[in-house]
């Protein structure tokens, strides 16, 4: 018997893997009948072979075994918010997320307690502020603060600029002079229903106006160490979005590499808002858990889960403390932390991350030969390309072809939740005046969530 179990057999091609196939398929056509053709391109083979790919996978700079648990607080109170941070910390967070709506904050309030040293610190002010930035100056450990500026990300939520384009691109330079770095929301566009290659195109776009716009005032030394971080909703496309990350990578690295800037960049991840469900609420846990695990396979830096509840109950302790746990568990009990890169080298996903690498920066150059993604944002053409893409997604939903169990298949019709909304988990109608047409986040269980609740 050999030494090897294997070396009695001979090796088989992909090419004769491929005509085994076919013969078994007595006629029918072989791309037609087994390769999965996603709507936005991307193509699926039955198999995937080593003779495919004419070099091995570059192997990924990411580190699955340092990814952080990350809990978000918004500061309504800035006591309370720290006494919740230490008790967070407490109970296993390793970075907090400090929403911040005001400017009148004093920053060394809210992190008493908190060793800077161990713990990321993110902020993401709902405001520009200079002089609130310069807060942090004399704070010991303050590269462990990681605060969020995206001036465009707002305009695309909001439609408005935070108080006009000029004001807001003067205070953007003079913050960024403090921060050395910036942040890409992609959350609006995945939440609004893009697919994949428009979230990745659209994230290198959107950044894209930002080195355009820093690249004169930046110094050799500053670039080198700039930092850009890309805020990311995941879907429950387990190896979809896992690939997603890995192509973020990579079409950050050759932008940031032709802009002479750092090319490492910082993924913070959230679950997506989009497939989360008012009823049956529980398998939202379900979907959580799937995302998170796609974050860290996929390389992210920072995951900070979603309640169950998130869409229509206000900030509660037990269903956060579920949310923290669900990554504890995937940390210290299902070892997501012990090996890093673990997709690296699987076909299946590095042909994925390719295609949608490939793909996404097809359509950004395109959007850069035709007046860039600030002037296709103020002509509509963004958000008309995000509804279409919608649109295709709901069709799927309302069929029945793209499932959320509990809500369009197997529903629990004695389900009560009417008396449960602390929230109110739909689109909000508030008609105001807006500069360019903003890009509205919408579930996909929406209608049908409607109807059940004027039902009851």
């Amino acid at each position: 018997m050999s030494k090897t179990l294997f070396d009695e057999f001979s090796e088989a091609s992909s090419k004769e893997w491929k005509q085994l196939i076919q013969y078994d398929l007595n006629g029918e056509d072989y791309n037609e009948t087994l390769v999965w053709k996603t709507d936005e391109g991307i193509h699926v083979k039955p198999f995937y072979h080593a003779d495919e790919f004419g070099k091995r996978p570059e192997v990924s700079s990411t580190k699955a075994t340092e990814w952080q648990i990350c809990q978000a607080i918004f500061v309504a109170n800035v006591e309370k918010s720290n006494l919740k941070a230490v008790n967070a910390i407490e109970r296993g967070a390793e970075s907090i997320l400090f929403i911040l709506p005001s400017e009148h904050i004093e920053i060394k309030d809210l992190l008493v307690n908190i060793n800077l040293s161990k713990i990321t610190i993110h902020i993401e002010c709902q405001f520009l502020s200079e002089a609130f930035v310069k807060q942090f100056d004399g704070i010991p450990s303050k590269e462990n603060i990681i605060i969020h500026t995206d001036i465009i990300g707002n305009l695309t939520k909001t439609g408005n600029w935070l108080s006009n384009l000029k004001a807001d691109h003067t205070e953007f330079d003079a913050i960024i002079k403090h921060t050395n770095s910036f942040s890409v929301n992609l959350n609006t566009y995945q939440n609004a229903g893009a697919t994949m290659v428009q979230q990745l195109s659209y994230a290198l776009a959107h950044a894209n106006e930002y080195l355009n716009h820093l690249d004169s005032g930046l110094t050799t030394a500053a670039k080198e160490s700039f930092k850009v971080i890309f805020n990311v909703s995941v879907g429950t496309n387990y190896f979809f979005e896992i690939a997603k990350l890995r192509a973020l990578r990579k079409l950050w690295s050759s932008l940031a590499d032709a802009n002479g800037i750092n090319t490492e960049c910082l993924i913070f991840v959230k679950p997506t808002r989009r497939n989360k469900t008012l009823y049956d609420y529980n398998t939202n846990m379900l979907r959580t858990t799937t995302e998170c695990m796609s974050a860290i396979f996929g390389g992210a830096n920072t995951i900070c889960n979603a309640p169950y509840d998130a869409i229509y109950h206000k900030d509660n302790e037990f269903s956060e403390r579920i949310a923290r746990n669900q990554l504890l568990v995937l940390k210290h009990e299902s070892y997501f932390d012990k090996v890093n890169n673990p997709a690296d080298g699987a076909y299946y996903i590095e042909s994925l991350t390719d295609q949608l690498a490939e793909k996404s920066l097809a359509l950004f150059k395109d959007i850069e030969a035709n007046g860039g993604f600030l002037y296709q944002l103020k002509e509509g053409i963004i958000q008309k390309k995000i509804k279409e893409s919608a649109a295709k997604e709901q069709e799927h939903f309302d069929k029945a072809e793209l499932i959320l169990l509990g809500t369009n298949k197997h529903p629990n019709v004695n389900d009560k939740m009417a008396h449960e909304l602390e929230l109110y988990p739909f689109v909000k109608k508030n008609p105001i005046k807006t500069l360019l047409e903003p890009i509205i986040e919408k579930r996909l269980a929406e209608a049908v969530e409607q109807k059940r609740l004027d039902d009851e």
